[in-house]
């Protein structure tokens, strides 16, 4: 089993959302997520937290930092017919889960106006 966490404040991606639009958006979150989260500042940044948390349970971060990290639109995060978050892999991402063994995922997001923050387990 292996587990990440990370917290970021919402203001943090509403100014990077304020500031390039829909370039932001696209370079970080796939097409689904745009349209789930409908541009929410708190959506947005429990989204970009749980990517984060992946990129740390799969030990290689995102490839911005890191040169096997993983890219951000490789971890996909979206609700359920509940309103369950649910993570999807793609590309490097499911291969490191692969190679890594992990084939079950459990998330759980949560947001104030100010921060934000996602846990997530593998195993």
């Amino acid at each position: 089993m292996v587990v990440g966490v990370d917290i970021i404040e919402v203001s943090r991606i509403q100014r990077a959302v304020d500031r390039h639009g829909q370039r932001f958006l696209e370079r970080v979150f796939t097409p689904a997520e745009i349209r789930y989260t409908r541009g929410h500042g708190p959506e947005l940044a429990a989204r970009f937290a749980a990517k984060e948390a992946v990129s740390k349970a799969l030990g290689v971060g995102v490839r911005l930092l890191a040169v096997d990290g993983v890219d951000w639109k490789e971890v996909e995060v979206l609700g359920n017919r509940r309103g369950r978050p649910q993570i999807t892999l793609y590309g490097r991402a499911a291969e490191r889960a692969a190679e890594l063994g992990l084939t079950e995922w459990a998330v759980s997001l949560s947001h104030s106006r100010e921060y934000a923050v996602a846990f997530v387990v593998a195993q």
